[in-house]
This record gives C-alpha cells, structure tokens and sequence, in this order.
C-alpha cells in the first residue's frame, strides 16, 4: 500500500510541476503565473478541487507519444470564491504552450457540464497557442465542441474570460461568446489571423500588441469589457464582477447587508446639472451619489464613452446602471454605444438583475459613417433589449430626452415600470432651436430681425415642450421630482417591484436584428 500511495504522490507532484522549471521560469519572467497559480489567487483558501489531473494526450503523429505530460496543458476544477461554487479552466502555457489538444478540451467540456448542470459560474483563464496542429481536425473538433456549450450554457450560467495570454484563430470565440471579458496589459492578445498573416495578405506592418492588445480591444473593437494592468488585477475585478450577479438565472443576486443614512437624499444632485442646456457634465457624479457608496464598477469604460454601463448597489441592493454620457459627443447614441448597451442589458436581464437608465440624450448621431455602419439595426438592438428585459426597470430623466432615442432609452412605451423626470428634463421631438426653425420658417425668414424671431420662436417652443410636465400629463412620466429625493425614490421603487412578474408570448425565441 504504501508504495501505491507514494506513486500516487509521485504523478501528483509531476502534475504539479507542469511543464518543469525552465518553462515556469520563463512564464514568470514574461509576467505572468502559472495556470495553478492563478487558481490559487483566484479561489479561497483550500477550496479548489481539480478533476482530470492525470489526463494525457493520444496523439502519435509527429513522435508526440514520447511527449507526455499529466493534465495535457489545461487544469480544471471546481472551488469557492467568496464561500460560492464556481468551475474554473485554466490553461498552461509551460505545456506545449497550452495548445488545445482532443482531451485538453475534453477536460473543458467535462467541466462546462458540471457548471451547467449545478447551476454555478464558470471561468475560463485562457493563456493558449491556439489548436494543437499535430493533431489536426480533432484539436479543430475540440474547439466546436467548447463553442457549443458556451451557447448552450448562455443565459443560464455566468461565463466570464480572462485572457492572460496568448488567445488566437479560433480560440478566440469561446471567450467571445462569454459574458465578460478581460485582458491584461502587455502580455495578452486576441486576433483571428496574427501580425504575420496580415502582412502577407494586406501588407499591413503591425505588432501582436497593436493588433490585438488589451489596449486596442478595450478602446477600438470593444471585444474587451476590461483592461487590466496586471494579472492579480484580472483576478481581482473576477471576484468584483461576481458580486453582483446570481448564481444562475433561477437565482437573484444577493442582497447585502445595508444600514440606511439617516437622509437618504443628495443636496448635492440639485446643482448638478449646469444651467446651459448644452455644457456637458460627467454622468459619474450622479451615479455616484445614487448608489450606494464605492459600489459602482463600469463596464466597458473605455469603449463608447458617450454611454456610461455598470454595476452598482442601491441600498445593498445589485442593479445594473445604463446612463447617457455628456461630457462626450453630448451623450448621443451611436452604433458603438447602442451596441455596448444592448448587450449590458441583455446581460443583466438573463441573471435577474434590475436595471437603472439615467438619460440626458440629444438623439442619434448623424451622418454618412452612422448611417452607412447600421444605426438603424444597431439603434433597433437597445432598442429591442430594453423591449424584451422582464427585469424591474427604471428610468430617470435628468435632462434631454429627444427623438428617437428619448423611445429607445427605457422609455415607458416600451415596458418600463417606473419612468421619473428631474425639473431639468427637456422632452421633445428635437431641441428647440431646431423645432422652432421648421414649424415657423415662414415667420423667420419673412421677419425684418430674423435672428430676433428665432430667438422668440426657440423661447416659445422651450416653454411649450422642453420640459417634463407634457409628458407628465400624459403619464409617460409617473413624477417629476427633485433631484435630491432621487435616491430616496429608487429605493423605495425597486423594492416594490422587486416580485415583479412578466409573462410573455410563448415562443422559440426573438430575433434580434443582429
């Protein structure tokens, strides 16, 4: 007995030992951890159970059955982070530098099943080569297999990437598909075809880093919701993200702990808005002073930054928080911004978390670009989420609400549960100054003093229409309020509706013009 047991030993300090020093070393000269160390930060204290340690590779091509190692480049598992159960994958670079083998993504598959079965997150930690090409079409097949299960798993577990490394050709789309996903600076990248690649096709001279870095994802594509500076930071901003979801879409987050101030309201909200109706202002402060203190955690904050998405608690309380962005491009909506938000939603309506629209919106940006990328079907998807989201919804007018975009933005035509209005909200069919140019033209231009009559026109119109109390009337708005009560308001609403039932049409599913 006891020499089995010491052989058992043996293969789990071999497994333990990865790729061996030399290959460990140069992981952490580069930056980066190892795949069990970034268990070890990432789960609490003892928690994490692997499965499939001694897992090997079949391959015999290429003299590769003389190359063996326990765990075939990836060690997966189940654990606690912040006492709950979540699966985890993480990839070892030191291992035939992590290239996804037929029983590497057996292993993940393996995985994916549990999570999905026990209704608990998943989270995969990628640092890959991409397809193990000594094995061909089944490494390919691994890949398909993964990508299946992300879809099936979509809506029902949350799924959350870390890219700490290499991420490329198809390995790229799991992470695609999942929830959330984040990067490090510097030493991860993810592009369908490398620099290489690109040269010899477009003749483009461009780095790993240029093409696919932390950096150009987070700001230029978007395929990144997080840019992080280092890999201890990923992990950190997992462990955040996780707060404030369910553990699956039969849950609801959870509630925590919450003793209320003795005045809930904020003095402050009633001299944020500036009194020029176009000097922009940074939405932050109000999200800052709705929430509960240091509890909002943006999302995407580098990408479309006329919108402004995120997490937040309001009286402990986890909701998700989409707010129109002023202090760039006026807050209008756009294709990049339409699309990061509808996505938000979505997201926070799969796993039950309410969600809080602060809108202060000119319209949809003009022009040829707009135009010619698809605003109209990028508009329709907000659009379209906001119309399908079952989860309570409130709406919080600060200032501009025109147009299209005044509908689009949790409007109560479209199923909002609770719209407000500040005393500052403008809601109309366009600004002032525009309306008063078409409906009285004629007395413009035939005036002696066309700039005075303009003046006079946009005055009249401003009175009549911009602002809150013509939509109140209509009970488009359920009450205009003081910006100080705001908070004290959402409370209140978002627990009466926290039993809130929607029963929609029986059907397959929608089709969101993608």
């Amino acid at each position: 007995m006891d020499n089995k047991i010491k052989l058992l030993q043996d293969k789990i300090e071999q497994a333990h030992a990865g790729g061996g020093p030399q290959r460990i070393d140069s992981q952490h000269k580069k930056g980066k951890l190892t795949a069990r160390e970034r268990i070890h930060f990432l789960m609490d204290e003892g928690s994490f159970e692997e499965i499939g340690m001694f897992v090997t590779h079949r391959s015999t091509d290429f003299g590769m059955e003389t190359e063996k190692y326990p765990g075939d480049g990836v060690v997966t598992g189940y654990g606690n982070i912040n006492g709950r159960l979540v699966y985890i994958f993480s990839q070892d670079f030191t291992i035939f530098g992590g290239s996804l083998s037929e029983t590497h993504a057996e292993k993940i598959c393996k995985i994916m099943e549990m999570a999905l079965k026990t209704g608990a997150p998943l989270i995969g930690l990628n640092d890959s080569g991409g397809a193990r090409i000594q094995e061909g079409v089944v490494s390919l097949g691994g890949y398909a297999d993964i990508f299946y299960r992300n879809v099936q798993a979509s809506g029902v577990i949350p799924q959350l990437s870390a890219i700490m490394g290499p991420c490329a050709g198809g390995a790229v789309y799991s992470p695609a598909i999942t929830d959330f996903t984040l990067m490090v600076e510097n030493t991860s990248y993810m592009f369908v075809t490398g620099p290489n690649v690109v040269k010899t096709v477009t003749h483009e001279e461009v780095s790993s880093e240029e093409l696919g870095g932390a950096s150009t994802h987070a700001t230029k594509s978007g395929v990144t919701h997080f840019s992080c500076v280092n890999e201890l930071d990923a992990i950190n901003h997992i462990k955040q993200l996780l707060s404030y979801m369910p553990q699956n879409c039969e849950e609801t987050p959870a509630i925590l702990a919450y003793k209320p101030d003795q005045d809930e309201s904020r003095a402050s909200l009633n001299k944020i808005i500036p009194d020029n109706a176009n000097q922009p202002y940074d939405v932050r402060g109000v999200i800052d002073q709705l929430s509960d203190s240091g509890s909002f955690l943006e999302v995407h904050k580098d990408y479309a930054e006329n919108i402004v998405v995120g997490f937040g608690r309001l009286a402990g309380r986890s909701i998700g928080i989409v707010a129109n962005q002023p202090a760039y491009l006026a807050g209008v909506l756009d294709n990049n911004a339409s699309v990061k938000a509808a996505r938000f939603v979505r997201f926070c309506d799969c796993f039950n978390i309410p969600l809080l629209v602060l809108e202060d919106v000119p319209g949809f940006l003009p022009g040829t670009d707009q135009e010619w990328n698809g605003i109209i079907k990028n508009g329709a998807k907000l659009l379209y989420a906001f119309s399908e989201a079952t989860v309570p919804r409130i709406t919080v007018i600060i200032r501009k609400a025109y147009g299209g975009a005044y509908d689009v933005m949790n409007s109560k035509h479209i199923g909002a549960d609770m719209n407000y209005a500040w005393p500052t909200a403008e809601i109309a069919v366009m600004g002032a100054k525009g309306a008063a140019e078409i409906i009285f033209k004629k007395e413009i231009t035939s005036a002696a003093d066309p700039a005075a009559k303009l003046l006079e026109k946009e005055k009249l119109y401003a009175e009549i229409f911009a602002n809150p109390y013509r939509a109140a009337e209509r009970g488009f708005i359920d009450e205009v309020i003081e910006p100080a009560d705001t908070r004290i308001k959402l409370i209140k609403a978002f627990k009466m509706l926290e039993n809130k039932v929607v029963n929609n049409p029986r059907k397959k599913h929608g089709n969101i013009p993608l």
